[in-house]
């Protein structure tokens, strides 16, 4: 699981970083979280999360310190986040997860990315039963030993542990997210990223044409500045 998320990760992260939209996106998600708890991350969990994530992808102290500054301001525009679910071409499950400050804008946009591809754009929970939605660490392995750190880290939920160059990745489930946060935190551990996944419960098999289809698909949504994630069951 962890090797096939950090793939899907480094071709995400590559991408935006080509668009120069990745800072764009985490300083949309440090305003966010200003707002919803406060511009102190010592108090604001999901504004500590975020900042890690900047961090772990390179984004200046300045930018930084900078979107935190810019949220504290009560004309700043407030963001919705949205979930899309559909189905892509060949019957692909498709879940797009948004932030928006123009819930019209995004709906419309993500519909023609659908249509123009040859899918649709379903109602709530149309596809996400196909997903189970899980948090992920991300951290050095340093000198950790796997098996010593899952025995340690069962107790706060930990599902599943892995390496994959260097780096471990610790699952847990959505609802198990903070306490697994303060115990990695405790224990001193840098984590480099936390955020949400979602794996496909069952995968469907396609052709290379077909594949690149809904690559095609994925691009599309992954280049809007209101898209933040997106997820399929394609193997």
């Amino acid at each position: 699981m962890g090797r096939a998320f950090e793939f899907r990760k480094e071709r995400k992260f590559k991408r935006w970083d080509k668009m120069s939209k990745v800072f764009t996106r985490l300083g949309k998600e440090i305003v966010m979280a200003v707002k919803a708890g406060g511009p102190d991350p010592t108090t604001n969990a999901k504004l500590r999360t975020v900042i890690q994530n900047a961090k772990g992808a390179q984004m200046p102290k300045d930018r930084i310190e900078a979107a935190i500054k810019r949220a504290s301001n009560k004309e700043e525009r407030d963001y919705e986040e949205i979930v899309y679910e559909g189905y892509g071409p060949f019957g692909i499950a498709v879940i797009v997860e948004t932030s928006t400050d123009n819930t019209n804008r995004t709906v419309a946009n993500v519909r023609s990315y659908f249509t123009k591809a040859g899918g649709s754009l379903g109602t709530s929970g149309s596809v996400s039963f196909m997903f189970d939605r899980k948090a992920v660490f991300r951290f050095a392995k340093g000198d950790y030993d796997m098996e010593e750190l899952e025995l340690e880290l069962i107790d706060f939920g930990l599902t599943d542990i892995d390496e994959n160059e260097g780096e471990l990745f610790v699952y847990t489930e959505f609802e198990d997210f903070g306490a697994m946060q303060k115990a990695l935190e405790d224990k001193g551990i840098e984590i480099i990223s936390a955020d949400f996944q979602r794996f496909p419960t069952t995968l469907t098999e396609l052709t290379e044409e077909q594949e690149e289809v809904i690559n095609k698909l994925i691009d599309r949504l992954e280049e809007d500045d209101d898209v933040n994630q997106v997820f399929t069951n394609m193997a």
